[in-house]
Parts: structure tokens; sequence; C-alpha cells
């Protein structure tokens, strides 16, 4: 019998993880811009997480709050595409996070992501990344994360 292949959807309902609503923007922009065959997201920070990593956030919540940033940008690209499954690869995500001066671990508080994202899309889930540490982000919030993705269509 052959193995039943999971839609991403399925995958993500299996984490436990349920895509909801887009966040609105906060400014004048829009959530994502759509180009061809490839989709150029807003950033997305999160609404639980605030504060810098090394001070008022450990590592453990940096990768939490990353991984919630790419639950966000899931839920704009099932809302632009309907289903995640016509995506054909991520190309690239940048991750900024809000961190004291001497703390040097940004990539592994974006790994909250980009592990969310190998482990829901495969191999189309492998991409290049950007993790840098920023002084302060809009909100005080902890990270914030756009991606490039190309798409079937």
């Amino acid at each position: 019998m052959a193995k039943k292949i999971m839609t991403p959807e399925e995958k993500l309902q299996s984490l436990g993880i349920e895509l909801s609503h887009v966040r609105p923007a906060v400014g004048n922009y829009v959530s994502h811009v759509r180009v061809g065959h490839f989709i150029f997201t807003s950033g997305q920070g999160v609404d639980q997480y605030h504060g810098k990593v090394g001070r008022e956030l450990t590592l453990e919540e940096g990768y939490k709050a990353s991984h919630q940033s790419m639950v966000n940008l899931l839920n704009v690209l099932k809302d632009e595409l309907g289903e995640l499954s016509k995506i054909k690869r991520i190309v690239k995500i940048l991750g900024f996070v809000n961190s004291t001066e001497d703390f040097t671990d940004q990539p592994k508080v974006i790994n909250g992501a980009s592990d969310l994202l190998v482990e829901v899309f495969g191999e189309k889930g492998k991409h290049g990344r950007s993790a840098v540490g920023m002084a302060q982000l809009p909100n005080n919030t902890a990270i914030e994360i756009e991606m490039i993705v190309e798409v079937e269509e």
C-alpha cells in the first residue's frame, strides 16, 4: 500500500498548528506582493513575545517567537494561495532579532522558523537565510521575519 503524502496543511495540523487570519498591517503597506511566480512578504512580527533576546527573553523564547512569526507568514501565504501545496520552493527568509549588543546567537533564534519550514515542506522548505540582530523592532516585538517564495502557478 502506498504511503499517503501529507499536504502542508495536514503536516501543520499534525504539529498542532492551526492557520488563522492574516495580522493587519500597521502602516501604509500590504502583507505581500506577488510578482510572476514569486511572493515577497512583508515582515511579520509576533504578538506574544516582546523585549530583547538576551535580556527579557531567553534563546528558547526567541526560538518560539521565530516559530510563531513563521506561522504568521504561512497565514499570509495560505490567504494568497488558498492551499500551501502550491508552494514550489521556499527561496529565502530574512530574520531580524531584537537582541542585546552582546547576544550573538541570532541564527539559533531564526532556526525556529527554518525548522518549521523544513518540517512542513521537506526539501522544498530548505532555503537561503540571513539572521541579524537589531537594536530595536517595531512595538518592541522580539522578532520579525520576511520571506521570498516561489509558487507553481
